[in-house]
């Protein structure tokens, strides 16, 4: 267990990344029980309308569509460690005016609009920073552990921050609760300022591959099809599937009859699940194959299908469990496909086109999942959302099939099995053991 341990943390013996973990943990428990007490207040205000969750979601998601390229630029371009000092002091500005208005009970609806485009404004601009700030704390060899356990520490703060704010909502009502989480969210300006600088690898990391512009970017995805079908997957994904914000709200005061802590309960499930898909992703060494991404995909299609149909509270919390877990492990497995898959020069311009068509997406899909509940019932528009899922994995998986030659073969006897059958004329490798086991997984 010592050597799991040391071998899952060994990221944490590095002083500037225990300091980046730590912030990051506190602010993100903050950020999340704001979040769940934003949504909270939008359907008090706005007379339990899911139309203003989808709202408030897009408003938050929208910077991310526009400024997320540039805010890769001003990485490139200056001290990372200066830029997330700033961005994280305006999102702790902001959030504290914020946080005053509501609890001076002066808050309307229009405010909370307006607050949500202004935090989604820092975000855009710390996110990709910050992301390409983790190579600047670890060395080379550490980096896949470093990243893995930023995912870690974010499904760490999804757990506790809706379990805390539901539990704070109940107790003391949503202006301290609001307060609170301000407190929290200035965190990572301390931890930043706490880093030795010099024990930053900069000079290593310096190294650019040249000034090649965007279009040639797209142009390399294009004409890479293993790149190119899991960014369009995730884009599906990302728009129509990943918008529980919208729905688990609505879901639990509107379907349900359920108070705060019933819906941070809610909240909670997802997160628990999608802690486990990230613990599950972070033991990959490998490039994992597109079907280990179609099966997550098709499996967390059916899950959030099943989700729409729910009877009771407590089957919503417990499919909430396997799904936030399929939706971790599908994130995951795609992202590293891609990453794991491009050139060191088009990395950056790869990376950030995903993040677009996965993040930048969301505006979309959570105007569509508003609108789709306001006029059809949130259920339904949780449904919707996992047979679009499922419907864009399955016609996924007949590309590739397709594309690749081979074939899925069922096997009844002894034991009911998938196996992945290559083409004989193929010029691909043969399947090892590994890919064989790949396949029947997936």
């Amino acid at each position: 267990m010592r050597a799991v341990l040391s071998t899952t943390f060994r990221s944490l013996q590095v002083r500037n990344y225990r300091y980046f973990a730590t912030g990051q943990l506190i602010k993100l428990v903050g950020v999340w029980m704001m979040f769940t007490a934003q949504d909270w207040l939008v359907l008090d205000l706005s007379g339990d309308s899911p139309g203003a969750l989808g709202v408030v979601a897009a408003l938050q998601f929208l910077p991310v569509l526009l400024l997320t390229l540039w805010g890769g630029t001003l990485a490139d371009r200056y001290d990372k460690r200066t830029l997330l000092i700033l961005a994280n002091a305006a999102f702790a500005v902001t959030a504290m005016v914020f946080a005053v208005l509501v609890a001076a009970g002066v808050v309307a609806l229009w405010h909370v609009f307006l607050f949500a485009a202004l935090l989604g404004v820092a975000n855009a601009i710390e996110t990709p920073v910050r992301q390409a700030f983790v190579s600047e704390l670890v060395e080379l060899p550490l980096l896949p552990n470093a990243l893995a356990l930023s995912a870690a520490t974010f499904n760490s703060a999804r757990i506790a921050g809706p379990a805390l704010a539901g539990i704070a909502l109940a107790t003391l009502h949503t202006g301290p609760v609001f307060l609170i989480a301000t407190a929290l969210s200035i965190a990572p300006v301390f931890s930043y300022r706490r880093m030795r600088t010099a024990e930053l690898y900069r000079e290593e990391r310096a190294r650019k591959a040249g000034q090649a512009g965007l279009v040639d970017g797209l142009r390399y995805v294009r004409d890479r099809p293993d790149l190119m079908l899991p960014i369009a997957l995730m884009a599906v994904v990302g728009m129509i599937g990943f918008n529980f914000p919208v729905t688990l709200a609505a879901l639990a005061k509107i379907n349900f009859h359920a108070g705060p802590s019933s819906f941070g309960l809610l909240s909670t499930g997802l997160a628990v699940g999608a802690l486990g898909g990230a613990l599950a992703g972070s033991a990959r060494r490998a490039r994992p194959s597109m079907y280990v991404v179609l099966g997550a995909a098709l499996a967390f299609g059916l899950l959030e299908f099943a989700l729409g149909f729910a009877p009771t509270f407590a089957v919503a919390v417990l499919l909430l469990v396997p799904t936030g877990f399929c939706s971790m492990y599908l994130a995951q497995a795609a992202n590293h496909r891609v990453q794991m898959g491009v050139d060191a020069a088009y990395r950056g311009r790869v990376m950030a086109l995903y993040v677009l068509v996965f993040l930048g997406t969301t505006p979309i899909g959570a105007s569509l999942s508003g609108w789709w509940g306001e006029h059809f019932g949130v259920p339904a528009s949780i449904w919707a959302a996992g047979l679009v899922c499922f419907v864009a994995a399955l016609g996924a998986l007949v590309w590739q099939l397709g594309s690749s030659g081979e074939r899925l073969r069922l096997r009844v006897r002894p034991r009911p099995r998938l196996t992945l059958v290559h083409p004989a004329s193929s010029a691909e490798p043969a399947p090892s053991a590994e890919s064989s086991r790949t396949a029947a997984a997936a």
